[in-house]
């Protein structure tokens, strides 16, 4: 009698430490995207792709759109109350690098970057969180190269050029870009004192049309201009203030970053402007490999790589359709 009242003891003892299991511990795998600007193309991009890796691997995958510091802290207590072990975002500041962690470790969820890098209250990137970026200087060395080839196939003399850098350098993504764009126009030769700094107060066409019309204005000896910057609105913005001073498309090189609607939309005009290019950046790494990297890690333990950069290619007119398929898109 003893005997069996021992054994369904252990039973019960068993029976109950299962129960008392955390609830976590048996779910399936739930992973956050977090993003700073959900309509934009770019992150509805790596949304799609990482719902192609949570479809290919079997987990769930939770989608939050969050534009500001108070909406990202709550999203993350949202995805630890619903048991999730993991995230990745692109946080709409990472200055709040140091407390998007703190928020992680206390949620005992693991932690991703993606885009933007997250950095600590001294500015300085927070290594201990993985990474995938993009090669912000070496995009731009793609730009300023794509815009000195075409100026040698026009046969423009260099003196008669000026080069309108749209800056943006308070966001260091855009500093990188337009530094890594200079540099390259350097390296291939074009005059230094004729590249002119056009710097625009926020990120969007208008207020890049606006800073690339006071260059324009302000230096009338030159017969033709070439423009870069941080993206594709601050090149149209660019392209338009030329337009609106008189110049020709012929007259015209801007080379935007992105793959934008905006660029999509102006290779579909009839004709040509002078939007010649845009280096298009591929979401699909930055939504499907960072998806696999979490969901390995939290599976399997596996560490994903501490630190990734990817870079874009060159759209133009002519080879929009190849390159957008060549990058999943």
């Amino acid at each position: 009698m003893n005997h069996k009242f021992a054994t369904a003891a252990k039973v019960l003892g068993g029976m109950l430490a299962i129960a008392m299991m955390p609830a976590h511990a048996a779910d399936p795998v739930k992973i956050g995207f977090l993003v700073k600007q959900p309509e934009e193309p770019w992150f509805q991009d790596e949304w799609k792709f990482a719902a192609m890796a949570a479809k290919d691997k079997g987990f769930e995958l939770v989608k939050i759109g969050t534009p500001s510091g108070d909406q990202v802290l709550t999203a993350i207590d949202n995805l630890s109350a619903q048991h999730a072990q993991g995230f990745i975002i692109c946080a709409p500041d990472v200055k709040l690098g140091a407390a998007i962690a703190a928020k992680a470790r206390i949620g005992n969820l693991k932690l991703m970057s993606v885009d933007d890098r997250l950095v600590d209250g001294a500015g300085k990137p927070i290594e201990s969180v993985p990474h995938m970026g993009i090669s912000a200087s070496k995009i731009g060395e793609q730009v300023g190269s794509a815009i000195a080839d075409e100026i040698k196939q026009r046969g423009w003399k260099l003196a008669d050029v000026g080069a309108i850098s749209i800056s943006y350098d308070q966001l260091p993504t855009a500093k990188d870009r337009t530094s890594g764009a200079t540099a390259a126009l350097l390296a291939a030769g074009f005059p230094a004192a004729n590249i002119i700094n056009a710097p625009q107060a926020k990120t969007d066409t208008e207020n890049a049309f606006n800073a690339a019309n006071v260059a324009i204005t302000q230096h009338p000896n030159f017969k033709h201009w070439v423009a870069y910057g941080l993206n594709d609105e601050a090149v149209l913005g660019a392209v338009r203030a030329a337009e609106s001073r008189g110049f020709r498309t012929a007259d015209m090189i801007g080379v935007g970053i992105g793959g934008s609607n905006s660029a999509k939309n102006e290779f579909a005009k009839a004709q040509p402007t002078g939007f010649f290019g845009t280096v298009l950046i591929s979401p699909k790494r930055h939504g499907y490999e960072t998806s696999v990297n979490m969901y390995e890690w939290i599976k399997d333990g596996k560490q994903p790589p501490a630190l990734t950069y990817t870079t874009g290619k060159l759209m133009t007119r002519q080879n929009a359709a190849a390159v957008r398929a060549d990058m999943g898109l």
